[in-house]
């Protein structure tokens, strides 16, 4: 359920329909409808056209729901760093070193 629902949001967020992602990567959009809301699990080449269509991480497909918010934020993050220059990857490097720094002096 985990993965249909995370196509399912990440559908939604580009404003497809299912008939739109269908054409799209050529199934029937009640396959897509079963794959959202009743849990099928689609074949490998249907899920590879899913993830790489909607940009949705294929760790949302294996690991538990909890840790859904993580694994996208992480991906969306990594998106928007591919096209920071070295100047900006150092900038993120520091920040992300202070924020470790701060987390450990507050334990």
């Amino acid at each position: 359920r985990a993965f249909g629902l995370a196509i399912k949001e990440a559908r939604l967020k580009r404003g497809l329909t299912r008939e739109q992602v269908g054409a799209l990567i050529e199934i029937d959009p009640r396959y897509l409808t079963n794959i959202e809301n009743k849990g099928q699990h689609p074949s490998i080449q249907v899920l590879y056209d899913l993830v790489s269509l909607l940009h949705v991480s294929v760790d949302e497909f294996f690991l538990p729901a909890n840790n859904l918010v993580k694994s996208t934020r992480r991906l969306q993050i990594e998106k928007y760093m591919d096209s920071f220059t070295d100047k900006e990857l150092s900038l993120m490097e520091s920040l992300a070193s202070g924020i470790n720094e701060a987390r450990n002096i507050e334990d």
